[in-house]
């Protein structure tokens, strides 16, 4: 059992990217792609996963080389105008990602317990991740993360493999080299989908809180890492392969996020209501650890961001997880979680949510630039990128350029 125990305290930070990661957007992807295009389009996950772990590991090379942030480095290489863009980018994304978030928990647990409605569900929750983060350590924070992330794992990724039949996992391989007709927009969006957008910045922090400070922790990390991104994968996997099976055989098109409500009573009728209440409750663990890593981590950045107005140049080399403490941190947790609340009376958590994809995809090209510029060995010596981080870098800074200027269009156009 120690040996076990031992075994899993070696992962942490990972595993609270990969839950703060996996959301109602990422479900409402992979299940509208599994309903259109069956498991054709697994490759787009694993491709996507890919992307998301080369953008992090080359965040953590950063860190343990300079012993900084990245938004020291930012602020220390491309001067006060990063500053102001990246304080107004996340305030606003904070607000959306907050409704987002709200809205996704209130009607996860609308679904499930319908006593209250989605706005007050949703305030519940905001109020609750505010508590808990405001009085508990990461140490428990990481624990409660790891508990989620197996409750996720048995409510959905169990559900897949009794589901769907092992012939259909088949067109995995099979399906590595297709791109369906007039598909390939919504594969890359597939791919910019999964493991989340802002809130890959965390991982410093977490590994900061973690002890790994030290670049000699690069090895532990990308297999943090690893981790982190297959089980990301496999949730996506998971739903894709479900909406798949269900969508097809019952002759129903899976269409929008209410689609991943239809799938619970869909399930319901396969496996009867252990069926349907292990979806709904896989689901709102989901969004719940979603807003419980945002809520702990988002602060850290603003808190970091502020210190930069406040700190000598000479001394950005040091690095404090005591912004925990700080009135910055606990200003903007408060912040993060009742600010945006006044959208749930909208009562339009769809298109709240579907707001807050657009807007984190334009973070990602600015991230994947700044880390082929900075990880360089002028600056981070050996740690620097070597040509497949740099060749996985600049395709994920093409792939989301793309992204992100069709995420403009379709806001323009709307």
């Amino acid at each position: 059992m120690n040996r076990y125990r031992k075994f899993f305290s070696n992962f942490g930070p990972g595993l609270a990217i990969a839950a703060t990661g996996v959301g109602a957007g990422d479900l409402v992807t992979s299940a509208v792609a599994g309903s259109r295009y069956g498991l054709g389009l697994a490759w787009a996950i694993v491709v996507g996963a890919g992307l998301k772990f080369a953008l992090n590991e080359g965040l953590a090379r950063w860190q343990l080389a300079t012993g900084t942030t990245l938004i020291s480095g930012w602020t220390s290489h491309f001067g006060n105008w990063v500053k102001w863009s990246f304080l107004l980018y996340l305030v606003l994304w904070s607000w959306v990602v907050g409704g987002a978030l709200a809205s996704a928990c209130g009607l996860a647990a609308h679904s499930l317990f319908p006593n209250f409605s989605i706005p007050v569900w949703g305030s519940i929750h905001s109020l609750v991740a505010i508590l808990f983060v405001l009085w508990g350590r990461y140490l428990w924070f990481e624990r409660l993360m790891k508990i989620f992330v197996a409750l996720m794992f048995c409510s959905l990724i169990v559900s897949a493999l009794i589901i769907v039949d092992g012939s259909q996992w088949m067109s995995v391989f099979t399906g590595v080299w297709s791109l369906p007709q007039q598909g390939w927009q919504f594969s890359l969006g597939v791919m910019g989908g999964v493991g989340g957008s802002l809130t890959l910045l965390s991982y410093g922090y977490w590994l900061q809180e973690k002890g790994w400070t030290h670049a000699s922790k690069l090895r532990a990390v990308r297999w943090d890492l690893g981790v982190a991104y297959g089980l990301t994968a496999l949730f996506a996997l998971a739903v894709m392969g479900l909406a798949d099976e269900l969508s097809h055989s019952r002759h129903v098109a899976i269409e929008g996020p209410t689609g991943l409500l239809s799938m619970a009573e869909m399930l319901g009728e396969v496996l009867g209501p252990i069926g349907k209440w292990s979806f709904l409750i896989g689901f709102w663990g989901a969004v719940a650890t979603s807003m419980l890593g945002v809520w702990q981590s988002v602060p850290y950045l603003f808190s970091d961001l502020l210190s930069r107005w406040n700190r000598q140049q000479s001394a950005d080399r040091s690095m404090d997880i005591r912004l925990t403490q700080s009135k910055s941190y606990r200003g903007y947790l408060f912040f993060l979680g009742i600010a945006p609340l006044p959208l749930l009376v909208m009562e339009k958590p769809f298109a709240i949510i579907i707001a807050y994809a657009v807007v984190g995809s334009f973070f990602m090209p600015f991230l994947a630039a700044t880390l082929i510029y900075l990880n360089r060995k002028r600056w981070v010596g050996e740690l620097s990128n070597g040509r497949l981080s740099a060749g996985v870098l600049w395709a994920a800074l093409l792939l989301f350029l793309i992204l992100s200027g069709a995420g403009l269009a379709k806001v323009m156009i709307q």
